[in-house]
């Protein structure tokens, strides 16, 4: 141990809903070596029984607590504590961590004997039986392994950024104004549980909308992780929030969104702007893409989740539309089963097969066979249900559940690369399906190229990106992600675009059918706003629903080897017939353009279940 240090330390406290850590944690405090400490606790709101379980701590003179009224995210808490700060050197602990007994004194006497130093870290025990000398590979800084010397910097806030980079959001400002020394020795522990902040923050856990809920966030965020896509819903979203509701149109209907609206949540706003009243009634517990309230474009009014069947009465909704993919099955439901009667539309858009592994199959089931309106995102996936699941017109509809909002549809194209450089170019926006590295490798053999999108997507396939660039050198070509508002600009440089590649093996026999089969995938309409043709493996002799709409439609490419795909894409008019045929049909992949038939197909499960109630009551 370093020589005995007589100065003072604030200990910096954030916590949310960690009644049951916070005592191992301040007893970790209390322990320490060091004595000339102050704690300053700052509830960030909490909802559970926080100030019980902490009151007989609070008549020691050491320890100061404040509390906001809503929970104001982790910079505002550390702010909010450092300008009550008295001491000059400033530690963290957070209240799921814990302090071992010589970790103040090792830091501050680490600081006491570099003068250069403004920060000291310790090394960490970061799992049960996994430690760091130092930074955790991979990781930031953590809080609870750092002291540094008081300084007039302050901590991002959640107005300005979301993130779970720690050096982004004060370590890096610190840098700026001397060194950064270790102490090398393990004198901490940040405690490995699943809602620790950064697993609540990092996608595919966790997640914007895991993030929003967990922390009850109802503003829009600019939000970046680690791991994730940069997210500006402050922006992406000012159009749609800052114009006023539209008015209630006499004709209007009252409509529950129930579960989750998935990628394009917008979309929902064309049915708030025929003058239809939209409510939301939201999962609890969302994956990162499963977008749930409050939504960041407004116009949607939420209902409590532990509260529901009472809000419910209130409205007096006309319809209930249970949407969208596996995750919502369960809550989607709970809601089915305790339907005080109202109409309830149920609207599938993937994961019948993940139903299957999860075991909510049963739950599945009910909800198609006990709800009044079945929504269906294929013809294919309606027949493939229709085979054990009863159904009718009258009682189904097909409608891809995530088709994006018209706003995204610009007419502004940029010139395409073929034209500058005469090789040919094509798009993947997102995983690269069945694109294996030899087959990028076939395609560089063609002078094909191959554009491939997504931060996040990138990271989750590393290995692919490294052995198809060494198996076809200069024809995989990495891109950022790009969001619906640049959909026209960037992917309209392409002469094509993939959808999933793969080899079906139903033989034309429905039960056969897999996901693949079956589904239409988002990036169907990102290729169609933009005016691509989609390029397909050939499936002939085989139920598969792309293949189908592509074909009917004329939207695209059909091979069976890379060299036949070659030869089409080589074809400029072929090419130029598809292209404008996607075009001019490139609407019906805008949920606007399906609105109309669904609000019908609503009236029509109202008029429906009214017609049932009143042949019961008359019987």
């Amino acid at each position: 141990m370093k020589n005995v240090t007589t100065q003072t330390v604030s200990v910096i406290m954030p916590v949310y809903n960690q009644a049951n850590f916070i005592v191992r944690a301040i007893e970790s405090l209390k322990q320490q070596s060091l004595k000339h400490w102050e704690l300053l606790i700052v509830n960030d709101g909490s909802n559970d029984n926080l100030q019980d379980v902490i009151s007989d701590y609070l008549g020691d003179s050491r320890i100061r607590y404040f509390e906001n009224n809503t929970n104001c995210g982790l910079g505002f808490c550390l702010n909010r504590a450092l300008s009550y700060a008295n001491s000059p050197l400033i530690a963290y602990l957070p209240a799921d961590d814990v302090y071992y007994k010589e970790h103040l004194q090792e830091l501050a006497a680490e600081l006491e004997q570099d003068p250069s130093a403004i920060l000291a870290y310790s090394g960490v025990r970061h799992h049960y039986n996994r430690s760091a000398a130092g930074v955790i590979d991979g990781y930031p800084l953590q809080l609870v392994q750092v002291m540094h010397k008081k300084s007039s910097d302050r901590w991002m806030e959640r107005e300005e950024l979301v993130t779970d980079d720690l050096g982004r959001m004060f370590w890096n400002k610190l840098a700026k104004r001397g060194t950064f020394a270790a102490t090398g020795k393990i004198t901490c522990e940040w405690v490995d549980h699943p809602h620790q902040r950064h697993k609540i923050l990092q996608e595919p856990v966790g997640g914007i909308n895991p993030y929003k809920l967990y922390y009850k966030v109802s503003q829009p965020l600019r939000y970046h992780t680690t791991v994730g896509n940069y997210i500006d819903e402050v922006n992406y979203f000012k159009p749609f929030r800052e114009r006023p509701d539209t008015p209630l149109s006499s004709k209007g209907l009252k409509i529950v969104l129930l579960g989750e609206l998935a990628y394009n949540s917008e979309r929902v706003l064309a049915l708030e702007e025929q003058g239809h009243k939209l409510y939301g009634l939201w999962m609890k517990d969302p994956y990162w893409y499963n977008s749930v309230g409050p939504l960041p474009f407004g116009h949607v009014e939420d209902i409590p989740s532990d509260n529901w069947r009472k809000r419910l009465e209130e409205i007096q909704p006309d319809v209930i539309y249970g949407l969208l993919n596996w995750q919502a099955v369960p809550f989607a439901h709970e809601v089915l089963m305790n339907n005080p009667g109202i109409p309830f539309v149920w609207h599938f858009k993937e994961g019948p097969f993940i139903c299957l592994e999860k075991g909510t199959w049963n739950q599945l089931i009910d909800l198609y066979t006990k709800s009044d309106g079945q929504i269906y995102s294929s013809p294919e996936m309606r027949d493939w249900f229709l085979q054990f699941v009863p159904g009718s017109e009258d009682s189904t509809l097909v409608l891809d559940g995530d088709l994006p909002k018209k706003e995204w549809f610009k007419t502004k194209t940029s010139g395409r690369l073929s034209e500058l450089d005469g090789q040919i170019h094509t798009v993947v926006p997102g995983r690269p399906i069945g694109l294996h590295p030899h087959t990028v490798a076939e395609l560089a053999k063609e002078k094909i190229h191959l554009h491939f999108y997504g931060d996040f997507t990138h990271g989750q396939w590393k290995q692919w990106i490294d052995k198809t660039q060494s198996m076809a050198p200069g024809y995989l070509h990495i891109h950022s992600n790009v969001t619906q508002e640049s959909w026209v600009k960037e992917f309209s440089q392409y002469d094509a675009g993939w959808l999933h590649f793969f080899k079906s093996e139903n033989y034309g026999e429905l039960m056969r059918a897999n996901w693949d089969d079956l589904n239409y995938p988002a990036r169907m309409a990102t290729l169609a706003v933009a005016g691509l043709p989609m390029l397909q493996r050939d499936n002939t002799g085989h139920i598969v629903a792309t293949q189908t709409l592509v074909k009917d439609h004329q939207l695209g490419l059909f091979f069976n080897s890379i060299e036949e795909l070659g030869e089409q894409l080589r074809d400029k008019q072929k090419l130029e017939q598809i292209r404008k045929n996607v075009w001019d049909k490139r609407l019906a992949f805008s949920f606007d353009y399906h609105v109309n038939s669904l609000t019908s197909f609503f009236r029509k499960i109202i008029d429906r279940k009214q017609a049932l109630l009143s042949e019961k009551a008359s019987a």
